[in-house]
């Protein structure tokens, strides 16, 4: 028998971000996609291709997950979980979405644009919950008078 530890898997992500259209709500809005195979509501991801470097990553799988094209800024938390007894490392940027359209795909089946008050009851791993406060406490509190900067 090995001792070998298995080599974790990489992944990367974005918690994707716009400026809200409602003054009258919170004024920015997170990305968040549903993955009909796990049933979930979740942060745009997924898993470097072979040479991939992980920012690049994480902007390509905006791209296919969202239809958004984005201009990501500062890092987040790297998580560290388990999938299927394997380790999982996956990390995070702030990106602000700079426009494109969503179409369904065999891996995302919607995506919504919410509060991150919102967010927080949607994301159903706590771990992806602790990005949106990340997300917020590097943007600043917001400004009622303002945009965000």
């Amino acid at each position: 028998m090995s001792d070998a530890k298995p080599v974790p898997i990489q992944a990367a992500g974005c918690v994707l971000w716009r400026r809200a259209p409602d003054p009258d709500g919170h004024p920015l809005t997170v990305c968040l996609v549903h993955r009909p195979k796990y049933g979930d509501w979740s942060h745009p991801k997924g898993k470097l291709e072979p040479g991939e470097d992980p920012l690049t990553a994480a902007v390509r799988e905006v791209r296919e997950e969202t239809g958004q094209d984005c201009l990501p800024g500062a890092p987040l938390p790297t998580l560290h979980y388990e999938v299927g007894g394997r380790p999982k490392v996956v990390r995070y940027w702030a990106a602000e979405a700079t426009g494109g359209t969503f179409t369904p795909n065999h891996e995302i089946a919607e995506v919504r644009w919410v509060e991150p008050e919102e967010a927080l009851r949607l994301l159903d791993q706590p771990r992806d919950r602790g990005l949106v406060a990340e997300l917020l406490r590097l943007l600043g509190p917001p400004d009622p008078a303002g945009p965000l900067t």
